[in-house]
């Protein structure tokens, strides 16, 4: 590390929306005060011109255009590997800052040595807290999710405990896994425990890479010192039914590559059984429901999306 690194590289993968990455771009710089940074987007062939927008909108933004889609994962790690800072913040395009959040991140981070990783309170468009907290919970409680046992019994003491609705998000503290919308990783971190694992492409990305973490002893936050609005799976909803079943392939792989339900080849097989009828359980609700979106746990976004008479 040199006198010369900057504080925060700040890295936007996108693909597909322009306006709204339009937006997270210039709240950025009108936010963004107290630190040195630099911002990284990457654009992956986007078709609707999002590569344009950005050289002529923002200059000072360094700009990847993509020839082929590399996807999130690699994207990402692109990001950190060009990275002149201490920290690099992994930054979805559907993202929107409200107020000086990278200089409280980066004061947290600095404050909190022994942290590898940390994310903030992630807000809805509506301002209610949109809920990114995972827990690592036993198989049993993920065969409930599957079929919607937090819809069937809202009150569920198994689903409060995978979605965290428990959660007190007033206060710092240290989590299983939080999502990667706006995730701020040490230096030190990627250098020394990896970075995202490229076997992924989008899905199951924070889970496996906060899991790594946990297994090696490192620290990962949870902090409300920032808050940033996330418009939600703006990408992923645009190809709906391809992204329920790349869904479910990565929770295949994670099985398969760290061995959570376990290591055994007849766990692995039933793990993968049990995937394949929660995808066709999740496909059927897509196909005859009325509510179109990938991602829809508790404390989602609604399926009015973007509300922007909330900003």
């Amino acid at each position: 590390m040199t006198a010369q690194m900057l504080d925060l590289t700040i890295i936007i993968p996108n693909y597909n929306t322009k306006d709204l990455l339009r937006d997270c771009i210039a709240s950025i710089y009108e936010h963004t005060k107290g630190i040195s940074f630099e911002v990284i987007c990457i654009d992956d062939h986007s078709p609707d011109g999002s590569a344009d927008m950005v050289e002529k909108a923002f200059p000072d933004v360094i700009l990847i255009r993509n020839k082929v889609n590399q996807l999130y994962v690699k994207n990402n790690n692109l990001g950190m590997r060009m990275s002149r800072a201490r920290y690099a913040c992994l930054l979805n395009s559907d993202t929107r800052l409200i107020s000086n959040a990278f200089e409280a991140l980066v004061q947290f981070m600095d404050t909190h040595g022994d942290i590898a990783a940390c994310g903030p309170k992630l807000l809805n468009p509506d301002m209610t807290v949109q809920h990114c907290i995972r827990r690592f919970v036993k198989p049993a409680t993920l065969v409930l999710q599957a079929l919607n046992w937090h819809k069937l019994f809202p009150e569920s003491k198994s689903m409060a405990n995978l979605y965290a609705t428990d959660f007190d998000y007033s206060k710092a503290q240290e989590v299983d896994s939080i999502g990667t919308t706006a995730y701020v990783i040490r230096r030190s971190t990627w250098e020394q425990a990896g970075m995202l694992d490229e076997r992924f492409q989008l899905f199951v990305v924070d889970w496996a890479y906060n899991f790594m973490l946990k297994q090696k002893g490192y620290k990962v936050y949870y902090t409300p010192c920032a808050e940033i609005i996330h418009f939600g799976s703006q990408s992923v909803n645009q190809t709906a039914r391809k992204s329920i079943r790349d869904l479910h392939n990565a929770l295949i792989l994670f099985s398969d590559t760290y061995d959570y339900f376990g290591s055994g080849h007849t766990t692995k097989c039933v793990v993968r059984l049990a995937v394949l009828v929660r995808y066709y359980l999740k496909l059927t609700e897509y196909l005859v429901g009325s509510d179109k979106r990938v991602i829809k746990g508790p404390g989602a976004p609604s399926k009015a999306g973007r509300d922007l008479s909330a900003l």
